[in-house]
C-alpha cells in the first residue's frame, strides 16, 4: 500500500491519490472527504503573499461587493448592529468590513499577512466572516478549532468557498489552479467539521456556509 500523507484536517492517512497534474498531487480523504494538495506543493509564504497582492480587491468595486453580499446580508439578518464581528483573513481589501461598517457594525480585522493583529485572536465575537479564506488553510484542523474558540455562545461563522462534489470535474476545475488553494471541502467535509469541532449546526447555501457555535 502506498505511503500516503496525513490528512491536514482529520490527521489520518486513510486517503487516496485523487489528481496528479501540473498544479501538484492532490489526495482525497476517506474519513473527512477533504481534498488536499500534497504539502510539498504548498507555496512558500513569500509566494503566497505575492499572489494575494495581485488580487484586485477594491472595496468600492460593485462587482466585488456583489460577490460578498451573501455574507453581508446574512450577518445583517442574523445580528443587530451592536454585535461584535471579526473579519478573519481580511486581505488587502476588507470589503465585507466596509459594507457592514456602512450599516453600523463594528468589525476587527485579522490577516496573517496584512493585518497580523494577534490581540484580535484573544477576544470573543458574535460573528466571524471568513470569505475565500478556508481553501488557503495549511492547517485546517487548527484554524477551525481557533475559529470555534473565538465565537461566543450562539455565535456564527460565515464562510464562502467553492465546494467540490462527485459531479465536479476536478481535472478541469479552475478553482484548484490557484497555487494558494490547497484544501477543498465537500458537504460531507463541512458536516464532519461541524460535528468534530462541536458546532451546533452547519447550513450550506451554494457558496455560503454558516456554522453556528
Amino acid at each position: 500500500m502506498p505511503n500516503h500523507p496525513i490528512c491536514p484536517l482529520c490527521k489520518l492517512n486513510d486517503n487516496f491519490e485523487y489528481h496528479n497534474g501540473n498544479e501538484g498531487i492532490f489526495y482525497r480523504c476517506n474519513t473527512c472527504d477533504l481534498v488536499f494538495k500534497a504539502s510539498i506543493h504548498y507555496p512558500s509564504q513569500k509566494t503566497e503573499k505575492e499572489r494575494y497582492l495581485t488580487h484586485n480587491n477594491d472595496i468600492t468595486d460593485i462587482g466585488y461587493q456583489n460577490f460578498v453580499s451573501p455574507i453581508v446580508e446574512a450577518v445583517a439578518t442574523d445580528f443587530p448592529t451592536n454585535a461584535l464581528g471579526l473579519d478573519f483573513g481580511a486581505g488587502t481589501g476588507p470589503v465585507i468590513t466596509k459594507m457592514l461598517s456602512d450599516k453600523g457594525y463594528s468589525l476587527t480585522l485579522y490577516d496573517t499577512f496584512f493585518h497580523p493583529n494577534r490581540e484580535a485572536l484573544k477576544l470573543s465575537y458574535n460573528f466571524i466572516v471568513c470569505c475565500e479564506v478556508m481553501e488557503h488553510f495549511h492547517n485546517p484542523d487548527k484554524e477551525f478549532a481557533l475559529l470555534k474558540s473565538l465565537l461566543k455562545p450562539n455565535g456564527k461563522l460565515y464562510c464562502m468557498t467553492d465546494l467540490f462534489s462527485t459531479t465536479t470535474n476536478f481535472e478541469n476545475w479552475n478553482y484548484k489552479n490557484d497555487k494558494t488553494h490547497v484544501v477543498f471541502y465537500s458537504e460531507t467535509t463541512l458536516k464532519w467539521i461541524q460535528q468534530t469541532f462541536n458546532f451546533s449546526e452547519v447550513k450550506i447555501d451554494g457558496r455560503l456556509i454558516v456554522f453556528t457555535s
